[in-house]
């Protein structure tokens, strides 16, 4: 009985606590050890028990894996079921605050990481990019608009591409480095907004834009849904989203030199999320670039 195998996963106190934190956040093994404080090797044995359970799933990528409760299935269906239980338990709390506190720092790290390299941004860019304009590829397919929104939009190359056929041009970065760097190529046009705030919370209006870009930044992230839901949020019905993203693959140089977090997205992944996120996608496209990478270009509407 499924019940059975379900409730036996759980009869313990460390199986309880780790579900209750991978219910909100998707960790790898160093930043569970932080937040449970206990050691490597007994995270990792109660995590295989979860998970050859069905009640955490694992995403696994190059050296690294990353831990998350199940996201459907019959093992969601349970932990549904039970999750008001774990609600005011005092211990509890306390790993769902360490958890939040680790994800804090996580942020941080990343928004140090992009302050420091913005200086070297083009140079590093190129690198990966090869002889692949990506500016010219998606300003193709962009439509001409009033109010057109560049998410992660680092020291203003996309900007620039969207003041060509959009009235008004919001920028949102949370690097405080990388917005200086926007704000001196345009610092007088009035026509520019340059924003702070992060992708998942945009500083933003419902409904304030027409169309929005979101350029090789989602791999950054822990939860790229939450990004593309916000996204969704503040374009208009009938809105253009475009998003270029690398796709899945194993350079690990790209983690240790450029700080991402995923080694790239699986096309259907996106895809999924867009649909989930009610995005209607038109086309995909690929285009190979230096280092092994692939850059795929989604075009989707809101609907």
């Amino acid at each position: 009985m499924e019940i059975i195998k379900y409730c036996k996963a759980l009869a313990d106190e460390t199986r309880a606590r780790l579900v209750n934190v991978l219910l909100d956040y998707e960790l790898n093994v160093g930043e569970i050890v932080q937040v449970m404080e206990m050691g490597q090797s007994r995270i990792s044995r109660h995590l295989k028990i979860l998970s050859d359970f069905g009640l955490v799933d694992v995403r696994r990528e190059g050296l690294w894996a990353f831990y998350r409760a199940s996201e459907e299935g019959p093992g969601r269906a349970f932990l549904d079921g039970i999750v008001s239980l774990l609600e005011g338990d005092p211990e509890l709390k306390r790993d769902s605050n360490r958890a939040e506190k680790v994800i804090r720092e996580r942020t941080a790290a990343t928004r140090q990481f992009f302050d420091a390299i913005a200086p070297d941004w083009d140079r590093m860019t190129a690198e990966v990019l090869g002889d692949l304009d990506l500016g010219r590829e998606i300003k193709e397919r962009l439509p001409e608009c009033d109010c057109a929104a560049d998410i992660g939009c680092g020291p203003g190359d996309m900007l620039a591409v969207l003041a060509k056929t959009s009235k008004v041009v919001i920028g949102v970065d949370n690097s405080p480095k990388m917005l200086e760097l926007a704000e001196e190529r345009f610092s007088d046009d009035a026509n520019m907004s340059l924003r702070i705030g992060e992708m998942t919370h945009l500083p933003l209006r419902d409904w304030e834009a027409d169309c929005t870009v979101i350029s090789l930044v989602l791999h950054h992230l822990a939860r790229p849904m939450d990004a593309i839901r916000e996204a969704g949020r503040v374009l208009k019905i009938g809105g253009r989203l475009i998003i270029a993203e690398f796709g899945q693959h194993d350079n690990e140089v790209m983690r240790s030199e450029y700080g991402d977090r995923r080694l790239g997205i699986p096309k259907e992944n996106m895809i999924d999320w867009l649909e989930q996120a009610r995005f209607e996608v038109s086309r995909v496209t690929e285009f190979p670039v230096n280092m092994g990478l692939v850059v795929v270009l989604y075009e989707a509407e809101k609907k």
